[in-house]
Formats: C-alpha cells, structure tokens, sequence
C-alpha cells in the first residue's frame, strides 16, 4: 500500500528554497525599515516644530525647540548627547518658559539608529505670527550608519524652516534641497 505525502529529498528542496529566498530578501527588509525610520523621525520633527509655532501664536509666548537629555534638560550647543552623538538623535522637546524656567509641553524619545543633524542648538518661535529667531534653520535626517542597500542622499530627508516658522519637507541631503 503506497501513501500519499512527500519525499525527504522533495521536503529538503522546499527548505533549501526558502531559506535561499530569506536570505535574499534580508537585506531588502532592513532597507525598508531603515527608510520607514528615517522618514518617522522626519515626519516627528515636522510635527513638532509646527506644534512648536502654533503654541507660540496660541499661547503669545517664547516657543523653543531644544536637544534634550534624559532629564529633559535642554542640552548646549557644544554638549553631546549621552550617547556620544553630538547631533539631536537623543531627542528633542518643545519647551515653553515659565517663571525663568523652561517646561516641556511635548517630548520626543531618543533614536540612535537615526541622524537628525543641524547647526542648531535650539529653535524658538515667537509670538504673534510664530516666526523664528536665527539663521540656518534646517535638519538633516538620514542613517546613521550607510550600507550598501542605502547608497547615496534619496535615504536622507531635509526640513527647511523659512523665516516665517513654517517648515517644510523635502527628499534628498539639505545641500542638494533647493
């Protein structure tokens, strides 16, 4: 009597295969989530900083968006984060002053698989019309770590905040934004 089912041979050629197949498909997946963190941590820091010019113009009160530590103390332009990172990967916080100290109203985690460079220490929108204070106001997202599967600037985002507050989006390196 003969039973209907696989070979061990035919089992081992289905496994093979897939294991084949996984290994092909890794690097694509790590790409992926890469890119899904990368275009997160954009997203977040352009949600924060119009929630940043919109309490500036509801509340008719200083905004600042700041690098924050574990303590959620805003962190010098010169400190590093405690990771090491000298960039705002260890997060950043909508800060708001009251009685000559600041209060967080809204704070953002820690990311180290993500850059998120700027030349600013801090950015403070101000009331009535929410515009902000400084110059060279922009961020640059990318990976911290470039792979093969990660070549050139399309993995990195760039948020420019013109004069006004208002910020913006754009694909690519903050050098080649226009």
């Amino acid at each position: 009597m003969k039973y209907p089912g696989f070979t061990l041979v035919e089992t081992m050629v289905v496994i093979a295969l897939l294991a084949i197949g996984a290994m092909v498909s890794t690097p694509v997946f790590t790409a992926w989530r890469v890119r899904d963190q990368v275009d997160a941590r954009a997203n977040a820091m352009l949600g924060t900083l119009a929630y940043a010019r919109n309490e500036a113009i509801r509340r008719k009160a200083r905004v600042t968006v700041c690098r924050v530590d574990a303590a959620r103390n805003c962190l010098a332009a010169a400190k590093a984060c405690p990771s090491g990172l000298a960039d705002w990967s260890c997060g950043w916080a909508v800060m708001i002053e009251r009685a000559g100290a600041y209060v967080p109203l809204r704070v953002q985690p820690a990311l180290d698989a993500v850059a998120v460079a700027s030349g600013l220490a801090s950015i403070t929108f101000t009331p009535p019309a929410g515009q902000t204070i400084g110059t060279l106001r922009n961020f640059e997202i990318g990976p911290r770590v470039a792979s093969a599967s990660q070549p050139g600037k399309a993995w990195r985002r760039c948020i420019r905040i013109a004069a006004g507050g208002r910020a913006r989006i754009s694909d690519g390196s903050c050098t080649a934004a226009s």
